[in-house]
């Protein structure tokens, strides 16, 4: 067995569990381990398998009691968990360290989405993890070509899901690929979703749009992939939007934009899925917004309809360019998209970005067709 010890200070390397001061029972075992480096208050805890040996079944830990020897500070951990043992998918459990009078880390299983076009053909040749970062720490490396889930198939892309069960990340930072092949062969991977199961949001959006070549006689590819942007429900964004602009008594004034979004009228033109939406102005931009309640119709972006949403959002100076895009899911997913106009009410202007095309599941940026000011009252 190994552990991995996170603090306030940082983490440890995998600490191996060799050094076995007294077997107590059958059932219990005492061992000392030394940290190189004062690791602040502890945390969590990862622990794995370092190698699987053909006569282990299954290992249960039950319970442990962790005391530094110097401080005297004891904690105990009630874990009653099978480590994972399949030789090449996830080894690893994690628990969060509970002290007194201080409350503890949920554990979280992520749901971590795979957009890419040809992975799920190679899936038994190619080895791939992935190491999830956030405020709160990281996941380790976890493999993600075991044990898939919700597969789906189309016409341009694929994609698969699979279950991180970690110590709350907090938010969610970058993504660390690491991909081999016992063959030469090349993967193209889109984007990567990754949001808490059973919470639709919010998702945290990490676009890699890059092909990779692997080549069976050279290391790991390794890739580090920032996170993109993240899509959040209404009343979490309406959350944000109202922490972000307090400053002691006083409140920011938010800035009013009306998006009209015209879906094209040819065969197949509306889409099922969630659409999102950035604004950028030449003084800042917004976060993401997800265009989910139309004012005229119930289902948004039908064939030949427009429809109109109200945002608020930080003052972002003049409009320049959109990023629009969707998920990808839902029975139809494919949109044309003809056009987005937007009225500034606090300059009484419209931008009008054209588009007259498909839009898949990468975003696209529109940058400004036109722009007048408004006539009329708004």
């Amino acid at each position: 067995m190994i552990m991995v010890f996170y603090g306030s200070n940082g983490k440890s390397n995998p600490v191996s569990m060799e050094n076995k001061v007294e077997h107590q029972t059958e059932n219990q075992i005492t061992y000392d381990i030394h940290l190189p480096s004062d690791l602040g208050m502890l945390y969590k805890v990862r622990l794995g398998l370092q190698s699987l040996e053909s006569y282990i079944s299954q290992l249960s830990p039950r319970h442990f009691k962790i005391q530094n020897t110097s401080t005297l500070d004891t904690f105990s951990l009630t874990i009653n968990k099978t480590l994972p043992h399949s030789p090449n998918g996830d080894r690893w459990i994690e628990f969060p360290i509970q002290w007194p009078l201080k409350e503890a880390l949920s554990v979280v299983t992520y749901h971590l989405t795979v957009f890419s076009r040809n992975i799920l053909n190679e899936r038994n040749l190619v080895h791939m993890t992935a190491c999830i970062y956030g405020t709160h720490g990281d996941t380790g490396d976890r493999s993600l070509l075991q044990s898939l889930q919700n597969v789906q198939q189309e016409e341009k892309y694929e994609s698969f899901l699979v279950a991180v069960d970690a110590v709350d990340l907090g938010e969610l930072e970058k993504i660390v690929l690491l991909i081999s092949s016992k063959t030469d062969c090349k993967l193209d991977i889109k984007k990567l979703h990754v949001q808490e199961a059973g919470k639709e949001h919010p998702i945290y959006v990490f676009e890699v749009n890059e092909e990779f070549s692997v080549n069976a006689n050279k290391p790991k590819i390794q890739r580090e992939i920032r996170g993109s942007f993240v899509i959040r429900g209404e009343k979490q964004q309406n959350d944000i939007d109202n922490n972000l602009n307090k400053e002691g008594s006083q409140v920011k004034k938010l800035s009013e934009y009306i998006i009209k979004v015209y879906t094209g009228d040819k065969r197949g033109a509306g889409t099922d899925s969630n659409v999102h939406l950035i604004l950028f102005g030449n003084e800042d931009k917004s976060e993401v917004f997800q265009l989910s309640h139309s004012l005229e119709h119930q289902n948004p972006f039908e064939r030949g309809k427009v429809d109109t949403f109200k945002i608020k959002t930080k003052d972002l100076g003049s409009l320049r360019s959109i990023e629009i895009g969707h998920d990808g899911k839902g029975f139809a997913s494919g949109w044309f998209l003809e056009k987005v106009e937007i009225t500034d009410a606090a300059r009484n202007s419209v931008h009008c970005f054209n588009c007259n095309r498909s839009v898949d599941q990468s975003i696209i940026t529109l940058c400004m067709l036109f722009s007048f000011s408004q006539v009329s009252q708004l």
